[in-house]
Formats: C-alpha cells, sequence, structure tokens
C-alpha cells in the first residue's frame, strides 16, 4: 500500500498529539495523587497539633485549679488567723483582770480570818470596823472588774466551781450539798479564777 510523503506525516502528527495528550494526562494523574499525599499530610499535620493543643490546655487547667486551691485555703486559713486573733484580743480585754485578782486573793482571804475574830474591847472594835471598811472597798473594786464570789454552802456540789476537800454525813443536808465553805471561790466574769475549798454531805 503506497501512503504519500504527506499521508505518512499526517499519521505521525496524530501519533505524536496522542502520545502528548496520553502524557499529560498521566501527568495530572499524578499531580492529583500528590495533592491527595498532600492532603492527608495537612490533616495528619493539623490532628497532631489540636492533640498537643488539648494536652496543653488540660495541664494549664490542672495548674489554674491547684492555684485556686492553695488561694481557697490560704485564704482560709488568714480567715482563721483574723477569727483567732479578735478572740484572743476580746478574751485578754474580758480577763484583763485575772493576774491582779489572782495576787490580791491571798489578802482577802487574810482580811476574811481577821474579821472573824471577836472583838474583846471598843480598840479592838474599832480596828476591825477599819479594816471591813477597807475589805468591803476591795470587794466593790472587783466587783466593778467583774469579780464575783462563788456561791458555796447549800448548793449542789459542782466539781467546776467547788474542791472538796472533806466529806461529812449531816441530815440538815441533802445529799452531795455543799455543807461549809473552808476558803472562798471567785470567779471572773464566766472564768473560775479559784474554786471554793468546801465540805460535801455524803
Amino acid at each position: 500500500m503506497n501512503f504519500t510523503l504527506r499521508e505518512v506525516n499526517i499519521v505521525s502528527n496524530e501519533k505524536n498529539v496522542a502520545e502528548q495528550e496520553e502524557a499529560v494526562e498521566s501527568e495530572m494523574s499524578e499531580a492529583e495523587v500528590e495533592i491527595v499525599d498532600a492532603d492527608d499530610v495537612v490533616v495528619e499535620e493539623t490532628s497532631e497539633e489540636v492533640d498537643e493543643s488539648t494536652a496543653k490546655i488540660a495541664e494549664l487547667q490542672a495548674k489554674l485549679d491547684e492555684t485556686e486551691n492553695k488561694m481557697l485555703r490560704a485564704q482560709a486559713d488568714f480567715d482563721n488567723f483574723k477569727r483567732r486573733s479578735r478572740l484572743d484580743q476580746e478574751a485578754a480585754q474580758k480577763y484583763r483582770a485575772q493576774s491582779l485578782v489572782s495576787e490580791i486573793l491571798p489578802a482577802l482571804d487574810s482580811f476574811d480570818r481577821a474579821l472573824q475574830i471577836e472583838a474583846a474591847n471598843e480598840q479592838t472594835k474599832s480596828l476591825l470596823q477599819g479594816m471591813n471598811m477597807v475589805y468591803n472597798q476591795l470587794i466593790q473594786a472587783l466587783q466593778n472588774e467583774g469579780v464575783e464570789t462563788i456561791k458555796s454552802v447549800g448548793e449542789e456540789f459542782d466539781p467546776h466551781l467547788h474542791q472538796a476537800v472533806m466529806q461529812v454525813e449531816d441530815e440538815n443536808f441533802d445529799s452531795n450539798t455543799v455543807v461549809e465553805e473552808l476558803q472562798k471561790g471567785y470567779k471572773l466574769k464566766d472564768r473560775v479564777i479559784r474554786p471554793a475549798m468546801v465540805k460535801v454531805n455524803q
């Protein structure tokens, strides 16, 4: 079969065009594959970044919670300290005379014993009257500070207020009742400075 040169060139050109089209399609397919692969890499990198961010957020949240707890504990400790300080100041103000009262009590005991003496003459009576006046002034000054004597005789024995040194049997008193006071007891407001020394009926 005889072909002219022109026909051969046309066939050759068509073949070249077909090959070029095939090459272009192949390159486009590879590019698409590469693009798909690139998308996968981007997705993987984004997923790793999200995981790292989530872990970082969790770590920061834990630190924040710990800091808040420490702050709350510190605030509670400070509030307790302020409350204790206020109570200590109130107690110090309320019982400021306690030390002085404790030192005066022996002198009051001496006055009590001296005033029980029976006057044999006018001079002794006069002396006892003067002592009684001084004693009453001391008692009044102590009462102004909140000091009071503890009731004993005829009262039910209270271990917080009374110190039993003897037990007796007395039909005139009920059981566990104070029969006699041997030494006066004193309170400063609601605090016992010294319990009363007493005899208690069995």
